[in-house]
């Protein structure tokens, strides 16, 4: 028996959704007075946590705007043999929350008894409340700085799946920064951030949603 079979027909429905995510960074260096840099994310699992406003297009594509906030931590390691950099100078704890805003095109297959498999794609500005950006401080003082806008692209599939009162959906979704993340410390010649051309996000989400 068919679940919900009416459940895709109207134009506009809302739904939330529930997921864990682990995120590090992309790191590619440039020349600099520290060449022997190497900067070494470890990650920890966060949560994720928003809305979903959906709206069909044809019957096979739909455009969905998720906000919601994602949180996370990482610590970053700088290994740099020429800077003499102290155990707690070479460590960085960064703890972040973001505002995430990603406006996506799902793409599905024609509905197969109760399932239905899709795959994403879209864009996101996010938000990230933990920057540091305007802080004054850099490494020097213990702080390391992140900038707030940051946009991602973000690539998915999962599978729809139609019970009786609602439908679920897990997806699994790779997210990747656009942009430059890092801000530069204040000195140019800083052994943290003067070795470091690309610091960007990438990470990957599971999520559970629920229409």
């Amino acid at each position: 028996m068919d679940n919900l079979p009416t459940f895709d027909e109207p134009k506009i429905h809302y739904g939330f959704y529930l997921g864990i995510n682990q995120n590090d960074f992309k790191v590619s260096y440039r020349p600099s007075n520290f060449p022997t840099t190497t900067v070494e994310i470890k990650p920890t699992s966060g949560f994720n946590v928003g809305l979903i406003a959906d709206l069909r297009l044809h019957k096979n594509v739909n455009l969905r705007f998720e906000p919601g906030l994602m949180s996370n931590s990482k610590t970053i390691y700088f290994n740099n043999s020429n800077a003499l950099l102290t155990s707690t100078d070479s460590i960085r704890e960064i703890g972040t929350t973001y505002l995430h805003l990603p406006l996506v095109l799902k793409f599905s297959t024609d509905r197969w008894n109760n399932v239905r498999p899709f795959v994403l794609a879209g864009v996101s500005y996010d938000y990230n409340f933990s920057s540091n950006q305007d802080n004054s401080n850099d490494n020097f003082s213990g702080e390391f700085r992140m900038k707030t806008s940051n946009f991602m692209y973000e690539l998915g599939i999962g599978v729809d799946i139609y019970l009786y009162f609602f439908k679920f959906s897990p997806s699994i979704r790779g997210v990747f920064a656009m942009n430059r993340e890092l801000v530069d410390d204040n000195n140019s010649n800083s052994p943290w951030t003067s070795p470091i051309n690309v610091f960007s996000t990438r990470g990957i989400f599971l999520n559970f949603a629920f229409e």
